[in-house]
């Protein structure tokens, strides 16, 4: 039911410490993997790692909230592979200040790369997806802030998250008659280079510790499983779910 063996996976954000994992998870169940990044040198390591496993690797240079380049990353996709399965949203970044202090354009930049970007990417492989008429899997990423505020300056990254969220249900109802199954995971903090001055800050570490019920950041490596399922068969009769990956934050 895991098997992704010919299934061939877009995991955008392929550098970063999230997308590289959940790249060489894919890969390691039987995907070929497509990584993209802003910066093509950024994904050597992960497309080697991806390569290490005996699958297939294409890094990609792709700036998400850009339309043509979006488009341009599918087509050497479809011209390399033919084929789009699975889509992984994971590029994204986060800018935080005290709300009353949130620059306005650092909070467009929030909504181009997170909620922009994310719509352009599931666009483009969707258009793919319907004209197969195969279905396929699309895994946005979203966040435990998503769903819940915070006193930490998450005015920018939270409500796009939230954005990212009902995204992910308005597109899994449009395009379930195509067999198009849209899914998120939303994790709460985890360990990337992005979130190591939070992690490092004793007092910031405190803080969101006391809102994560089994007291610890999540890895990259927790996210992996819950993207293996949601790409795989064994997701086939869910779709529109908002799964949290936080250590039980949701439930609190």
């Amino acid at each position: 039911m895991f098997d992704l063996s010919g299934k061939v996976a877009v995991v955008t954000g392929g550098s970063g410490g999230a997308g590289r994992a959940i790249a060489n998870g894919l890969a390691l169940y039987g995907a070929d993997i497509v990584v993209t990044s802003r910066t093509l040198s950024t994904l050597e390591e992960t497309a080697a790692e991806v390569e290490k496993a005996g699958r297939k690797a294409l890094p990609i240079s792709c700036d998400v909230a850009d339309a043509d380049s979006v488009n341009q990353m599918v087509k050497k996709t479809l011209d390399e592979f033919g084929k789009i399965d699975i889509l992984v949203t994971c590029a994204g970044i986060a800018l935080r200040h005290p709300a009353e202090d949130m620059p306005i354009e650092e909070f467009e930049k929030v909504m181009d790369v997170n909620v922009k970007g994310t719509l352009l990417c599931c666009q483009a492989v969707a258009k793919d997806m319907i004209k197969r008429e195969q279905g396929g899997k699309i895994i946005t990423v979203g966040s435990i802030r998503g769903l819940q505020g915070h006193p930490a300056g998450y005015s920018g990254y939270g409500t796009s998250k939230g954005a990212v969220h009902m995204l992910t249900k308005q597109l899994a109802t449009e395009w379930a008659k195509f067999k198009i199954r849209v899914n998120s995971i939303a994790p709460c903090i985890f360990y990337t280079p992005l979130t190591e001055p939070i992690l490092n800050d004793p007092e910031m570490y405190k803080i969101f510790m006391q809102r994560i019920p089994l007291g610890r950041p999540a890895e990259p490596e927790d996210l992996v499983g819950a993207v293996v399922y949601l790409g795989s068969d064994a997701s086939d009769m869910v779709t529109g779910v908002i799964l949290y990956i936080d250590g039980g934050t949701s439930a609190w």
